[in-house]
């Protein structure tokens, strides 16, 4: 077999501009939409009581991905990540491997351009503040992707007020309480889901809020009386109906699949997003395998003009 290149976290985040993430993941959800990239049901492989590990498979555009990815919210106390992983990344015309990527790097990237993707699409049409509700390594990105969205000023929150405000002073915002984020017209949370960080009373007209912490069974960032008072979307119903933010209002019997759109579907016009400034919108982000292959598109392309370099392996 050929030497594969090997992508590490930092060559993955110097390809790939939040700009140009955005705009992949958006192309993502309209080509798995229409029906051109395919992508099967995440498998969960339980670790408890640590964690988990997920595989993720998506084909389209040429290639066919397969994500191993963990989740062990207890790994800080280790000096390790939570999440790690790789993405193997092959040819869909003959079953080639063609790259190894680091998936962290991946995943916080695509989980920001989404929050930018589903903020564009559902947030209020004059939109400006925007708060951060956890600003974890996935938080600090998906505020990243919303300023290169031109959203903003933003308020950054979370339980260590260290991090918050190493993430404001780098993006000239503001680090606030829990309140001050959660007035703002888009609110994007990343906590690690496991008690809710918004309630009924928090919500406000023109509200948007991006759950994107909630990425696995039993988790949930919002009371499901605040889920149950929105307009809902999300990223792919099967995965936000049994491991989302929206799990645990569809096993209460309040939210049922005809009152959840796709946000596939609104990017294509087959669903309407907002109707009125005035809407409370959420929307549950589960994260996609649509999306991790869109971003190792882009790298490929950005490795073959020679605008990033690989290390390389040979199996």
């Amino acid at each position: 077999m050929p030497e594969i290149p090997v992508f590490n976290h930092d060559a993955v985040l110097a390809a790939i501009p939040p700009e140009e993430a955005i705009e992949r993941v958006r192309h993502a959800f309209v080509e798995y939409a229409s029906g051109e990239w395919t992508m099967p049901p995440k498998v969960y492989l339980d670790a408890y009581p640590a964690g988990d590990f997920r595989a993720m498979p998506a084909k389209g555009a040429g290639l066919a991905i397969l994500k191993w990815i963990t989740s062990f919210p207890g790994n800080a106390g280790s000096g390790l990540p939570a999440v790690m992983g790789v993405i193997c990344v092959s040819s869909a015309a003959d079953g080639e491997l063609m790259a190894l990527v680091d998936a962290r790097a991946i995943t916080a990237l695509r989980t920001g351009a989404v929050a930018a993707v589903a903020a564009q699409e559902l947030g209020p049409e004059d939109a400006t503040t925007v708060g951060i509700v956890g600003c974890g390594f996935n938080g600090a990105w998906s505020a990243r992707c919303l300023a290169a969205a031109e959203f903003g000023p933003g308020v950054c929150f979370d339980v260590e007020p260290e991090a918050a405000g190493s993430l404001a002073g780098e993006l000239g915002w503001e680090a606030g309480s829990r309140e001050e984020a959660l007035a703002c017209d888009v609110v994007t949370c990343v906590t690690p889901g496991e008690e809710p960080v918004v309630r009924r009373a928090d919500l406000h007209p023109r509200l948007h809020l991006n759950m994107l912490g909630a990425d696995g069974p039993g988790k949930a960032e919002a009371e499901i009386d605040a889920v149950a008072q929105c307009r809902l979307f999300c990223d792919e119903w099967r995965q936000a109906s049994h491991g989302g933010e929206l799990t645990g209002a569809v096993e209460a019997g309040v939210v049922t699949r005809d009152q959840v759109t796709d946000l596939g579907a609104v990017l294509t016009g087959a669903a309407a997003g907002r109707e009125s400034a005035d809407d409370i919108t959420l929307f549950d982000s589960t994260g996609l395998a649509i999306q991790d292959l869109a971003l190792c598109l882009a790298l490929l392309e950005a490795h073959r003009a020679g605008t990033v370099k690989a290390q390389s392996v040979r199996i």
